[in-house]
């Protein structure tokens, strides 16, 4: 089984600062750092870093060869990243002590995929794939269409959430893994619960993974509805903790693991994750989650 994953590929720029720059300000940082980002970045590599096998989807400007080196590194492929001469998508970030940020984002090559590239793609895939994509990329609607007619199954994170595209992408996926504030927004609730009732009753024919940040994750299924709690750790920072479940959650049904035990899986790669200050570069390995599971028994498996 392959990920297809059609998703974002970001380079971050992180300045750490004592304050966010105000207007006509020159403000010296105290401390640099360029890493790869983007989620759908973050997902490729979660997923190849628990084991399964991944075909990033993107675009980068051509001059960019280390961003592909990087995902290379980390055992994604990069066979169908297309190089163009757009710039590729970036983020500016200030992080002061505080642990605040405020960020500038350009989409870039993001947002240049084409009907052409995203065609070539679906053709290659087989009943056992899985298409994967977030909000982070253009032709987001129209790839999930055209998906949706592969053999593939289609998963779907829409982060950045998008209300709209969101709720006419529904129709043409199998799963959907939502945050609590995203799963609020799209059934028009105000508390978590009310929307984990809503979003079993709306969208019967959908499997939905409802990740709950601290307290763990539900999955909604066709009338079954589970729920794993998460492992307890000190969070240092949260910032790949989704990317990272997601990741690992899909790798492990590749290996046919059922849903709870992906699920359990992919707690306890998000648990190492936010322990870990850092993204793409602080995403564990199956065998450090391997071990912590041996460490944190849980019947899920």
């Amino acid at each position: 089984m392959t990920v297809f994953n059609i998703g974002s590929i970001n380079i971050d720029h992180l300045y750490q600062v004592g304050h966010f720059v105000r207007p006509g300000e020159t403000l010296a940082s105290t401390q640099y750092q360029q890493l790869l980002g983007g989620k759908g970045a973050n997902q490729s590599i979660a997923i190849a870093r628990a084991g399964g096998q991944v075909c990033h989807v993107g675009a980068v400007f051509h001059g960019d060869d280390q961003v592909l080196h990087s995902l290379n590194n980390h055992g994604v492929d990069t066979s169908l990243v297309a190089k163009t001469d757009t710039p590729t998508g970036h983020a500016i970030i200030q992080l002061t002590p505080e642990a605040e940020n405020a960020i500038i984002l350009y989409p870039g090559a993001n947002h240049s995929l084409t009907q052409e590239q995203i065609s070539g793609v679906l053709a290659q895939t087989s009943v056992e794939d899985w298409v994967l994509l977030q909000n982070e990329t253009n032709l987001v609607l129209e790839t999930l269409q055209q998906a949706a007619a592969s053999p593939a199954q289609v998963a779907f994170n829409p982060a950045p959430m998008d209300l709209e595209l969101t709720r006419a992408a529904l129709s043409y996926i199998d799963l959907l893994v939502v945050n609590e504030v995203e799963a609020m927004d799209l059934t028009r609730t105000e508390t978590i619960e009310a929307a984990t009732t809503a979003l079993e009753q709306d969208f019967p024919q959908l499997s939905i993974l409802l990740t709950l940040g601290k307290d763990g994750v539900r999955y909604i299924s066709h009338g079954q509805n589970d729920f794993v709690p998460a492992f307890k750790v000190e969070a240092v920072d949260t910032t790949a903790a989704g990317d990272t479940f997601i990741g690992f959650y899909l790798a492990a049904l590749s290996e046919g693991k059922a849903p709870n035990a992906a699920m359990t899986i992919g707690c306890a790669a998000s648990a190492l994750c936010v322990t870990r200050l850092g993204a793409a570069d602080v995403i564990p390995t199956r065998d450090e989650v391997n071990q912590f599971l041996a460490e944190h028994p849980t019947a899920s498996l």
